[in-house]
């Protein structure tokens, strides 16, 4: 099986649904299997420490989930138009993957979501894009081949899936951001099937 490795933060689950989507494209793809990781969430307190393995949901990522990825796919909320500070933590560890090319040649997609329609959804997946682009990995968008990026008054952008949760409570995605999810997830796996039978 192909591994896409799906990483994301969540804070009220908007993005947790999203990731869900996203693993069903993938694991639609024959041959591939979507690997759901999550970051532990950062404190105020410098001394505050995770416990190793979350209450629920899924693991939290390592390293070694990226080197074992044929792809990624990696999601957060908005924060003031880029990633959350729990995902960045974690990009910042991964010098050593940087330095070895461990993700480079690998296709990428990123996803978000937010609270309001212009509350920074397409700066948030564009800055999410530098590192990865960093690590020498392939973005895969979303073209308008897809025909829910047309017609969506919620979320979904070329630049990846998004959701429109227009308050924490709303974490029920429209028809067109599953759609646009689940192609990211189908678009990645496939690109990477493609880039392994190529290679």
């Amino acid at each position: 099986m192909t591994d896409i490795l799906i990483l994301y933060y969540s804070r009220y689950g908007s993005t947790a649904r999203l990731a869900e989507q996203i693993a069903r494209g993938v694991n639609s793809v024959p041959g591939c299997n979507a690997r759901v990781r999550t970051v532990p969430a950062i404190s105020n307190n410098t001394e505050a420490t995770a416990t190793i393995i979350p209450d629920d949901g899924p693991l939290y990522v390592s390293n070694k989930d990226l080197t074992e990825c044929a792809g990624l796919i990696m999601g957060s909320p908005t924060r003031f138009g880029n990633m959350a500070a729990a995902l960045k933590y974690f990009l910042d560890s991964t010098a050593s993957e940087w330095l070895s090319g461990a993700l480079s040649g690998k296709p990428a997609g990123v996803f978000t979501s937010t609270s309001s329609m212009h509350g920074g959804q397409e700066s948030t997946l564009l800055t999410m894009s530098v590192p990865l682009l960093h690590h020498g990995m392939l973005l895969v968008g979303i073209p308008f081949s897809e025909a829910a990026l047309s017609s969506t008054n919620t979320g979904g952008t070329p630049y990846g899936a998004s959701h429109l949760a227009r308050d924490k409570n709303d974490l029920t995605l429209s028809d067109e951001e599953t759609q646009v999810a689940q192609h990211l997830g189908q678009r990645v796996a496939t690109t990477a099937i493609k880039l392994t039978v190529t290679n």
